[in-house]
């Protein structure tokens, strides 16, 4: 069983639209932010939950009605007896067998973070963690501290009942994506490997939400090499889509042998548009190569060598007419009414002021029917403001983590199915917002903060969103 809320429906493009509406009654600035589309037309603010309230505690401004708790804190000590990392990111919500919730969490920890991560430096935890399955190892011989950690969650109350770790040895495990059979696939952002083993990192690797201890760590090689950032699961098909945080990236879909048997093999593909017209440039920094609302066909490119030694996959892949995106991160796949899906997914720094823009890939019936549309390109940092993961709303609106530091607090960004913005919360700790996901029922949401990390249960009125302008 999936971890996705119950599906939306987003309307057809919206052709001439420029630039979609910030609603900033939530930010308690009572600022219009209603910004010019092509044509002249414009886009008030709408209301959404309704304007975000000071939070006491100083951590997270939610709407009235809505509340918050800390589940989980980096550095407590877990239920195996290990210390929970730090640097909390990509999380997905599973149901477990018996009713109760697993939130799979990943930490973007690099080689050098190892008092951050599940031993805290402590010589008694690394000898523990050494006896334990685990995929590398540092110059110095302990186990690399990135991984990902399970949070088995009651899902009435949204508490916290037990955490463990669920894989170890791995490094910046950023995003990922829950499967249909009930296992999180982690992914790698980096390919620098250790220099003590010689390992190559890179990987995708998949983890059953159902174990009770670190698994041991098999990389999913046939999922390519590159700088991983996030995977969403067709469950109609099988077939994986993988983003690639780089300025330069591409666009994956992985085509498996056997669906639902990853490690079976199978084909790595890049998307490139049909017509191979263009620059084959979703970025928009230099020229508007895409407007906002426009949809064009693609098709996907067969890709070799996938394991790529040289860190030249996308490269590789654009000669042959692969679309470029500047760093994709971000990507929701939601099935919609009356059948088929649409995926979704962020692009951090894209667009012509390098701010965000969010993409929909529409799958089609046929082999080349797939087609691709610019949802929204933000030019105004109250609008969006590097989104990185998203996720959908049981209304069926988009939830984007903002991840912007050191300039502005990050937001949580409710994107309307008419491309308006308004906020869903404000995170007051000076850190980034990641891995929101929904519960099966749609009536928590899961988010982390990085670092300091935390996690947040949120609970809510979900369906008072109003889209009416204010």
């Amino acid at each position: 069983m999936t971890a996705s809320p119950p599906p939306g429906s987003f309307p057809p493009n919206r052709r001439g639209v420029l630039l979609s509406a910030a609603a900033l009654a939530f930010s308690g600035l009572g600022a219009r932010a209603a910004l010019a589309a092509e044509g002249g037309d414009i886009l008030d603010e709408v209301r959404g939950y309704g304007a975000l309230r000071p939070d006491p505690a100083g951590v997270l401004d939610l709407p009235e009605g809505f509340s918050y708790q800390v589940i989980s804190r980096a550095g407590e000590v877990m239920d195996d007896g290990f210390l929970t990392p730090d640097h909390f990111d990509g999380m997905g919500c599973l149901a477990l067998p018996d009713g109760r919730l697993a939130l799979m969490r990943n930490h973007e920890l690099d080689e050098a973070e190892h008092r951050l991560g599940p031993a805290g430096g402590r010589p008694d935890l690394a000898a523990r963690l050494d006896g334990l399955p685990a995929f590398d190892r540092s110059a110095d011989g302990r186990v690399l501290p990135g991984g990902v950690t399970a949070l088995v969650v009651d899902p009435v109350t949204g508490r916290r009942e037990r955490q463990h770790l669920a894989l170890a040895g791995t490094v910046l495990n950023c995003a990922g994506g829950a499967t249909p059979w009930g296992a999180w696939l982690t992914c790698e952002e980096t390919l620098v490997g250790a220099p003590k083993t010689g390992t190559r990192h890179g990987w995708v690797f998949e983890v059953p939400a159902a174990a009770d201890g670190p698994v041991k760590p098999a990389p999913l090689t046939a999922m390519g090499r590159f700088r991983h950032e996030a995977a969403a699961v067709d469950p109609a098909t099988g077939t994986v889509y993988l983003t690639e945080d780089r300025d330069d990236g591409l666009l994956y879909r992985f085509l498996p042998r056997t669906p639902g048997r990853l490690a079976e093999g199978g084909r790595l593909q890049a998307l490139a548009y049909a017509d191979g017209a263009g620059s084959a440039d979703s970025r928009n920094w230099r020229r508007a190569d895409l407007a906002v609302g426009e949809t064009r066909a693609v098709r996907w490119i067969d890709l070799d060598d996938v394991e790529s030694p040289q860190d030249d996959l996308r490269k590789r892949g654009h000669s042959k007419g692969a679309v470029l995106f500047a760093r994709g991160e971000g990507v929701h796949l939601s099935a919609k009414l009356g059948g088929g899906c649409e995926v979704f997914f962020t692009s951090t720094s894209g667009g012509a002021r390098k701010l965000g823009q969010i993409f929909r890939l529409t799958p089609g019936a046929g082999p080349s029917d797939d087609r691709l549309e610019l949802f929204l390109e933000s030019r105004d940092t109250r609008v969006l403001d590097y989104g990185d993961n998203l996720t959908v709303a049981p209304s069926g609106h988009l939830v984007v983590c903002e991840d912007r530091v050191g300039i502005s607090p990050n937001h949580l960004k409710v994107v309307t199915p008419a491309g308006q913005v308004c906020a869903l919360a404000r995170l007051r700790m000076r850190t980034e917002l990641a891995g929101a996901c929904f519960s099966p029922d749609g009536r928590f949401l899961f988010v982390n903060a990085y670092a300091p990390g935390r996690t947040f249960a949120i609970e809510g009125p979900w369906t008072r969103f109003s889209d009416r302008t204010a």
